[in-house]
């Protein structure tokens, strides 16, 4: 697979008192089909996986949703992993530089309720490029049963003018597409929809699917094929507790 993302789902922080110190995550194993990089019209099916911490208790302090209510407003965590673009790849791009694999770290600020939740978050490529990127989202949140969370709503990302020049941009050393300086800004906008099944306290799945629009200069790059990106993807959970 050619282009893979991992998130790092929101998590909340507060102070709360508990009995036992201990950590807690979900880390998640499946498959996806997504576009071989971004803008292109083709797919390709692949692995891919999800990292979520729950809960870190220290004495009184208490980040996450273990032990305290996940409402109200809290810290969250981001990152996303982008896999390599390389031409032997993908044919259609034969004349352009590759472009190294990249991980993006970092975080920001949700708000929930029972029923919806809506986020904010920054992150920076500390491996690949080194570009400043944006999210901003929310979601409705529905709830048939106890063991099934089902999720949808929008999204819009952002980028700076280095994020947007290396995915997008085309320099003069480049041969085969006209030269196109794309400068950062609203890149796209879309809609994420989500349906998790706890098969145990442990165990899950998760099902997702996101459509996105490239605009502006990432829809105006000649590097792009489509400006519609479609994104399916399945992954088991399994929940992980440490106490200490």
């Amino acid at each position: 697979m050619r282009f893979l993302v991992l998130p790092l789902l929101l998590v909340g922080a507060s102070v709360n008192a508990q009995d036992s110190n201990g950590v807690s995550f979900t880390l998640g194993l499946g498959g996806a089909f997504t576009p071989d990089y971004f803008g292109s019209e083709n797919s390709s099916f692949g692995s891919t996986g999800s990292f979520s911490p729950q809960s870190f208790q220290l004495g009184p302090l208490s980040f996450g949703q273990g032990g305290s209510d996940a409402s109200g407003f809290g810290v969250t965590g981001s990152l996303r992993y982008i896999g390599a673009r390389e031409a032997a790849e993908n044919p259609e791009l034969t004349g352009l530089n590759d472009i190294d694999a990249a991980l993006e770290v970092g975080g920001g600020v949700r708000y929930a309720t029972d029923i919806a939740e809506i986020y904010a978050i920054g992150r920076y490529g500390v491996v690949g490029h080194e570009a400043l990127v944006g999210e901003i989202g929310g979601d409705l949140i529905m709830q048939p049963n106890a063991q099934t969370e089902m999720r949808i709503g929008p999204r819009l990302f952002f980028g700076d003018d280095a994020y947007a020049a290396t995915y997008f941009g085309v320099d003069a050393s480049e041969t085969g597409f006209q030269t196109f300086d794309a400068n950062g800004g609203l890149l796209s906008r879309g809609i994420e929809a989500s349906i998790a099944y706890n098969i145990t306290d442990d165990w899950g799945v998760v099902g997702t699917i996101n459509y996105d629009e490239l605009l502006n200069d990432a829809a105006q790059s000649p590097i792009v094929q489509t400006t519609d990106q479609l994104g399916v993807s399945l992954v088991v959970t399994r929940k992980v507790s440490w106490s200490f």
